[in-house]
């Protein structure tokens, strides 16, 4: 089905590599226009080339630091004046952080992931909520992680505690935000994703091989054999599940976490 999107505003954070390209990506081909919002100007400026080629939507960028809350202001007033509103925000900047157990942690680390990957989050939705309410319409799109998700025969996630903690509390954010903005006709929802293949997975594998003192190869299987699909998800599978999210297919939906994982569950 083509322009689920159309005539719609997006911003979607760290938007120029990675995951959340190709949710930009997505939304531009149905019809959408998208702001990127990221740190990496030669990246945004090459995504934004790539996607005028396709010949659908219109794409942009803005500089953006999303831990800055004056960068993360003045970006959300400069799409309001340009674009006269914001109907969707895709909260995806983070970063992985380091690789290492709690008792080796510099508390540098532990913030540095917590300010990007939850900090930042609830910054840019809260500076578009305060557009959206009195519009009465919006949709948040917020971007969590298995490793930060319980249940299932999953607890924890040993040696990433700053990004396992950041993602559980995206989760809460997720599901408080929901209840608090839902009179006013905005929808915020959460993609949680376990292994995307990917330059982050590579780098997340590497840092546990290194960590273990094992090869790279051994990490990579060992993780695989976790997955009943025996791979990684693709980069475009989270991509379809935030169309999905920000069209009316998903009009019903509120506070919900939509799990895309290629069938993680641990192997006895």
């Amino acid at each position: 089905m083509a322009e689920r999107l159309k005539d719609k505003v997006a911003i979607v954070t760290g938007g120029g590599s990675g995951i959340g390209k190709a949710i930009a990506k997505a939304f531009v081909q149905e019809e959408a226009t998208v702001v990127i919002a990221a740190r990496n100007v030669a990246k945004m400026e090459q995504t934004v080339k790539e996607f005028e080629a396709l010949g659908r939507g219109k794409a942009m960028f803005i500089p953006t630091d999303v831990t800055v809350e004056q960068q993360v202001k003045d970006m959300v007033a400069n799409i309001i004046k340009d674009c006269g509103k914001i109907d969707i925000l895709v909260n995806n900047s983070g970063i992985g952080g380091p690789t290492k157990n709690v008792v080796d942690l510099d508390l540098k680390e532990w913030h540095e992931v917590l300010d990007v990957d939850l900090t930042g989050s609830l910054i840019c939705a809260r500076e578009v909520l305060r557009h959206m309410i009195p519009r009465k319409s919006g949709n948040i799109i917020n971007l969590g992680a298995e490793g930060g998700r319980s249940g299932e025969g999953r607890s924890g996630y040993p040696m990433r505690a700053p990004y396992c903690c950041a993602k559980m509390a995206i989760i809460g954010l997720t599901e408080t935000l929901a209840q608090e903005v839902g009179r006013y006709n905005i929808r915020v929802n959460c993609i949680s994703a376990a292994a995307v293949r990917g330059d982050r997975f590579n780098r997340v594998v590497q840092g546990r091989a290194d960590a273990l003192g094992v090869p790279f190869g051994e990490v990579l299987q060992k993780a695989m054999a976790n997955y009943s699909l025996q791979r990684p998800a693709e980069e475009y599978e989270l991509a379809n599940c935030a169309v999905f999210l920000a069209s009316d297919e998903s009009s019903a939906m509120t506070g919900q976490t939509l799990v895309n994982h290629c069938g993680l569950h641990i192997q006895f």
